[in-house]
């Protein structure tokens, strides 16, 4: 029973609005009707790639004897487990600073640190390349290293700050009155406490650096080629069912590591 005057609340029930259900529809096959084509034809026996002859796992056998795809998924690896697990540390020690302390110009720092995310990733990337170029480095694992930290360090933080954000404060200040000194509080109470978005934090870098093409590209230098970039140059002589088999592993991996990614959020939450 409503009051005189007043009108019940309206619901966002999808029957009010016509089509929704269509247009969302269109939406997710649109998104993800390719991702499945493509994951459908790396199991094609025809080297044809838009003619389907039967079932095979030939292109994947040959992806895992290809003595350049495996060279170029170890430097991946190398990067990416190096870079997130950089940013990661630094993001640690940005985030817990930021939620401890209090001072002038708090509120710009922290948009500095997120600046990574919301600018193209072209102008990080040319912006390092003249600097290293700049001072005279030579371009290989190193720099491709060094640019993936940065562009990955605010991916990194944002759970690591969202997890101390959600902490009681006391906690600390309680290990503070038992004489822990700062470094013994850290490891024996506030890590503890956010290893779940550290984890996170440190999952969500390593697909970035994974997958990341751009910073790579301007950065790379001989024997410095990922997975990314093999792929680029395949695709570039045309589209085959090798390369179809490399994507649908690499989506693999991803899909793993966010799943992953997701379950450490959600324990965190908890």
């Amino acid at each position: 029973m409503s009051l005189p005057g007043f009108k019940k609340p309206y619901k966002g029930d999808a029957r009010h609005w016509p089509g929704i259900f269509i247009a969302t529809a269109c939406f997710f096959a649109y998104v993800y009707m390719p991702i499945i084509i493509l994951i459908i034809l790396s199991f094609n026996e025809n080297r044809t790639v838009t003619v389907w002859t039967g079932f095979s796992l030939e292109w994947y056998a040959l992806a895992f004897e290809n003595r350049d795809i495996i060279r170029a998924a170890t430097n991946s690896l190398i990067i990416a487990s190096i870079s997130s697990i950089s940013a990661t540390i630094l993001a640690t020690l940005a985030a817990t600073r930021m939620a401890t302390d209090k001072f002038n110009g708090k509120t710009a720092f922290n948009a500095m640190i997120s600046l990574p995310i919301t600018v193209p990733e072209i102008v990080p990337a040319v912006a390092t390349l003249m600097f290293f170029a700049s001072v005279g480095f030579t371009f290989g694992l190193g720099t491709v290293i060094i640019g993936h930290t940065i562009f990955c360090l605010p991916f990194a933080y944002l759970p690591i700050r969202a997890r101390l954000e959600g902490m009681d404060p006391r906690m600390a200040e309680a290990a503070a009155d038992l004489y822990a000194n700062p470094i013994r509080a850290f490891y024996r109470v506030t890590l503890p406490q956010i290893l779940p978005g550290v984890l996170s934090g440190l999952i969500l870098a390593f697909i970035i650096s994974l997958d990341d093409f751009v910073t790579t590209f301007f950065l790379g230098g001989a024997g410095s080629t990922t997975l990314p970039i093999y792929i680029f140059g395949l695709v570039r002589t045309g589209v085959t069912p090798e390369v179809n088999a490399i994507s649908s592993l690499m989506l693999l991996l991803s899909l793993v590591l966010v799943s992953l990614s997701l379950f450490l959020g959600r324990e965190q939450s908890r």
